[in-house]
């Protein structure tokens, strides 16, 4: 019997284990890669559905389960993003697909059963009204993938459906016609991607063609080899096998939309086919399922939840982090311990319309705008490049001289004082009536953004302490010329174009104009050449006392003659121009020949015989505005000759208004006699410097600005006025509780202005208590003027003795029945009717802010108008909410039935009901921001919405602030009630404008309206198509979200 050789065994040990390891190794390596290869996690939970996919992140992500905060994937980095997230969150994303964390992925590796009536076409999703032309524009939908518009199938892989601002998902298997190397090749207008997988499972589909992905790429149709991308590697494919595949297409608001598929086999000289129906089948049947079921729609590498984008800065102001977002998960000083801190004192302000007859809609111009410190940012600077309302002056006026107002060119050596004057002056318009006509005045305010239907103007009452304010701050901050007044003694009208503060300031060189009943312009024009007029007509002109100044017009007679001269220039010798040159003249302005047409008076050119010209038809005719000074315009020349420039005013006194002074013989002949030669390049002072004064533009707001312009943000408090009344706070309750608190930072103040009483305050302070720990204050307080009077609860004067510092200053005090409550519930009421995608979302995002806040005092109430896409009382039970009710009604969705419906339902009567809607984006501190706005019989809260644009998400807000919404609109339902509930009868049948007529209501009650807008505030772009069913729905504003 042979023997174990042990001897050698013992020798090649170090070698035998060193094979191993080796094996080992490799076989570890092979397993690593094919896991990869496949998309599986190796750390993930398995957790898999019904048909063999893992289905955590969908129901997670799109609201039919919400995940608990326990089930996260075991990451070694989780615990410090958990911590980082408890000190400040970012408050932009409660779900997946923004900023945040995106959840893990989420593929499907097992397909459906298959069964053979499905083959001869694909599975079709439909996402419509997005913009963008790029395929990762889709994949930023809210709910892309599994929640599209529509649900359909396709027979073949080409589609145009001749639609713009759409996307589109075909998914399912291609069946290939015999063994062989396929090739494949997309096109499509705009971008598209075509991904194939090696097998029938969605996990393993790899990109193999695409068109572009900036979403500025597109073919013809047909068109396979534009692009290098288009066409795909050969492929090895086995007719006895299915292989998954997914085309992905995204259309902007150009082009022919298409996008098609084709293959070949992989010979020399073969074209691309289209892919037919006998080649495809369904991934699965979708015709008997609801919009809700989302857990048999496959997830690949092209198409899941929690799409990852790569991190960018943000762009957006607002985005960035900010204390007030994250204060509320700070604990809060019990108002108990605080009320011995101020006096108590009645709050009635005299802005308050308790009782008072107002017209329908009227109380829109009756809610005042409350100002914020510190600085929000809540302004939309990065909408402003097409938007420039928050500034007072119009957007026809700075497009044409932008800011040079608030300029001052430093001096340079050898300019004159009084051409600098000169200068200054004529730039200056007189009047800011002479800029913009109410017609014109009107035309701009409709189209400065896509706002809704305008509000009824009506005077707006403004405090005086107000108009005394910004009349100090235009004195200071813009000097300038002051405006005639009107002769009958009535006060010139005031425009945004341009107003000045009263001086007595001479003008254009020492002489003041003398008063006029028509408005006095200038226009100030660059210098261009004279060009010359036909000899004919030279003859029949009579001689003016000076040469004109070419392009110079002062308007309207009779200002006094100015000549502004420059330097003399030699004369040339007489050349022709060519005859690619017309002979033009100065054309007055648009109104002056407006004004001469309506009194029918003729040209003075006609009166003379001379020849018209077509102004039209000469490019030099127009004006080309200059903000230099005369010595510094830069002077288009002719090459080596000079000219003498000079202006004047009208020559005759006795001539018709607007017209022009006319050159003599002399000068017409010099002017025709200058040979034609090249034009000199502008000259650019690069060394030019200027000064400038700060000037606040917050406090240059107009009226116009806080209740019109659509991408002003809050307005804001000054950091002194702010600082004071929280330095008078801190010493009073320092000295009630010995020193207890110290001030680490103020969070946020809010001030809601009374002229003639006083001003509230809403302080929220970070404290840090004797021991270490932080705590947050939170409490409204009223600093009431001396000798200032409050009216009772019984609604009479009563003088209360006024309370004020040695000094005279106002004082601080706590104002009665105005405490708000942290622990009161508060109730979403939301009615929904065929709006399977947008509930799912809502449940999702109601869910994540219970889990990320910890806030169980909320419920949601869903009045359900029968919709017949989804179940809704099934997804409210599936979804993790602290309290929800579900009510079902008949008939067609009437928005002010189904709320008040929502609101009768609430039992206790000293809770908040929150009038919402299902499209909106919240932040984290929505709840926190309902509760100190909404005091019972005091306070209701309504808050600004930010509307999204088209394409725009919350990562990337592109939109405007809706300024006359009110449809979301918080309130005690003690108030509610007392105030008549939502108009049933007279809304039945419409909405749009219930909101406004609610609002009329509790204004008339005594209730002021807590009015700001708020950070991470959105309401999400939708389509608009098949709303609420197919019925259509007349009224006042079509708003029906």
């Amino acid at each position: 019997m042979p023997r174990l050789p042990v001897k050698k065994i013992r020798k090649q040990m170090k070698l035998l284990l060193l094979l191993l390891l080796l094996t080992c190794a490799a076989w570890l390596t092979y397993v690593h890669l094919s896991l990869a290869r496949q998309g599986r996690a190796p750390r993930q939970r398995p957790g898999h559905g019904r048909d063999g996919e893992k289905l955590p992140s969908v129901t997670d992500g799109r609201g039919v389960r919400a995940l608990p905060s326990t089930q996260r994937v075991e990451d070694s980095s989780e615990s410090r993003e958990e911590e980082h997230a408890s000190e400040g969150w970012d408050p932009n994303v409660l779900f997946p697909g923004g900023a945040g964390r995106p959840p893990p992925l989420n593929l499907t590796h097992q397909s459906p059963p298959w069964r053979q009536e499905f083959k001869g076409q694909a599975n079709l999703h439909v996402f419509e009204d997005w913009c963008g032309g790029a395929v990762d524009h889709l994949r930023r939908n809210l709910h892309f993938p599994l929640f599209p518009h529509m649900r359909t199938t396709v027979k073949k892989l080409a589609v145009s459906p001749k639609w713009k601002n759409y996307g589109l998902r075909i998914f399912g298997f291609i069946h290939p016609a015999k063994d062989g190397d396929i090739q494949f090749s997309v096109a499509s207008d705009d971008n598209s991607e075509f991904w194939l997988s090696v097998d029938e499972s969605p996990a393993a589909a790899q990109l193999i063609a695409f068109v572009g992905k900036t979403g500025s790429e597109w073919t013809a149709p047909g068109e396979f080899t534009k692009f290098s991308s288009q066409v795909s590697k050969p492929r090895r494919l086995m007719a006895s096998r299915k292989y998954y595949f997914e085309l992905l297409h995204k259309q902007d608001d150009r082009g022919s939309d298409h996008v098609e598929v084709g293959w070949r086999a992989f010979l020399p000289g073969l074209k691309f086919e289209i892919i037919a129906s006998a080649h495809l089948s369904l991934y699965t049947d979708e015709s008997a399922l609801m919009m809700d079921r989302v857990a048999h729609i496959p997830q690949s590498r092209a198409s899941h939840v929690g799409s990852r984008f790569p991190q960018q800065e943000p762009g957006v102001d607002m985005l960035r982090p900010d204390p007030r977002d994250t204060f509320f998960l700070t604990p809060r000083i019990e108002p108990s311990s605080l009320e011995n801190v101020l006096e108590p004192c009645t709050y009635a302000p005299t802005y308050i319309l308790k009782d008072f007859p107002i017209a329908r809609y009227q109380g829109l111009q009756f809610v005042y705008l409350s100002f914020v410190y510190p600085n929000d940012y809540t302004r939309l600077t990065h909408m402003e490049t097409d938007n420039k309302c928050f500034y007072r002056e119009s957007p026809l006026y700075l497009e044409r001289f932008g800011f040079y107002k608030y300029m001052k060119m430093d001096k340079e050596e050898g300019e004159e004082d009084e051409e600098e004057e000169v200068q200054r002056r004529a730039f200056l318009f007189l009047n800011p009536g002479d800029f913009l006509d109410d017609e014109d005045d009107r035309e701009l305010l409709d189209n400065l953004e896509p706002t809704e239907a305008s509000v009824p103007q009506n005077n707006h009452p403004t405090p005086a302490s107000v108009a005394s304010t910004k009349t100090e701050m235009l004195m200071t901050a813009t000097p300038a010329p002051p405006t005639p007044s009107s002769p009958d003694g009535q006060t010139p009208r005031h425009s945004r174009a341009l107003s000045w503060a009263a001086r007595s300031l001479p003008l254009l060189l020492g002489q003041a104009p003398p008063l006029h009943t028509a408005p006095s312009k200038v226009y100030v024009t660059r210098v261009r050449p004279v060009q010359p007029r036909p000899r004919a007509s030279r003859k029949a002109l009579p001689d003016p006392p000076w040469p004109p100044f070419p392009r110079v017009f002062l308007r309207p007679r009779p200002l006094p003659r100015v000549q502004l001269r420059a330097p003399p220039r030699s004369p040339q010798p007489h050349a022709r121009r060519t005859s690619g040159q017309q002979a033009t003249k100065p054309r007055p302005s648009a109104r002056t020949q407006a004004t001469q047409r309506g009194q029918g008076a003729p040209m003075h050119t006609q009166e003379l015989g001379v020849p018209t010209v077509d102004l039209k038809s000469s490019t030099e005719a127009k004006p080309v505005t200059s903000f230099l000074s005369l010595s510094q315009v830069s002077r288009p020349q002719l090459a080596g000759q000079g000219e003498e420039e000079e202006e004047e005013e009208d020559g005759e006194e006795d001539g018709p208004p607007g017209e022009e002074a006319v050159s003599d013989d002399s000068e017409e002949e010099e002017a025709v006699a200058r040979p034609l030669g090249r034009w000199r390049e502008d000259a650019i002072n690069w060394q030019r410097t200027f000064s400038v004064g700060t000037v606040d533009f917050e406090l240059l707001r107009s009226d116009w600005n806080d209740l019109r312009c659509n991408v002003s943000g809050n307005l804001q408090l000054p950091e002194a006025e702010a600082v004071d009344v929280v330095a008078q706070y801190m010493e009073r309750l320092n000295e009630h509780h010995g020193g207890r608190f110290a001030l680490l930072r103020i969070v946020n103040v809010e001030k809601r202005r009374d002229s003639a009483r006083g001003s509230r305050f809403l302080l929220e302070l970070e404290l840090q208590e004797r021991g270490g720990r932080r705590l947050r204050l939170s409490e409204y307080v009223f600093l009431r003027l001396p000798g200032a009077r409050a009216a009772d609860a019984a609604g009479a004067g009563s003088p209360e003795p006024a309370s004020w510092r040695p000094d005279g200053r106002p004082e601080l005090c706590r104002p009665l029945r105005l405490a708000w409550r942290q622990d009161v519930m508060v109730h979403f009421i939301v009615p929904v009717k065929n709006q399977a995608r947008w509930v799912a979302q809502f449940l999702a995002d109601m869910a994540a802010l219970h889990a990320r806040t910890g806030d169980s005092r909320f419920s949601v109430v869903l009045v359900d108008f029968e919709s017949e896409d989804m179940d809704v009382e099934r997804a409210l039970h599936a979804a993790r909410l602290p309290g929800f009710r579900y009510l079902r009604r008949a008939g067609n969705f009437e928005r002010s039935a189904g709320l008040q419906a929502g609101v009768d339902a609430v039992e206790d009567p000293s809770s908040i009901v929150f009038l919402c809607d299902l499209h909106i984006h919240f932040p984290l501190s929505v709840l926190d921001s309902i509760r100190k706005h909404c005091v019972e019989g005091k306070l209701a809260f309504a808050p600004v919405v930010m509307r999204l644009g088209c394409g725009s998400w919350p990562g990337h807000p592109r939109g405007y602030w809706e300024v006359n919404g009110f449809g979301l609109f918080g309130i005690y339902k003690s108030d509610f009630d007392s105030v008549g509930g939502m108009n049933t009868e007279e809304f039945r049948d419409q909405w749009g404008g219930e909101d406004w007529e609610l609002l009329d209501r509790v204004l008339q009650a005594g209730l002021e309206v807590e009015r700001l807008r708020l950070r991470h505030f959105y309401h999400h772009y939708h389509s608009k198509r098949g709303m609420w069913g197919t019925r259509s729905h007349k009224g006042t504003r079509v708003e029906p979200s």
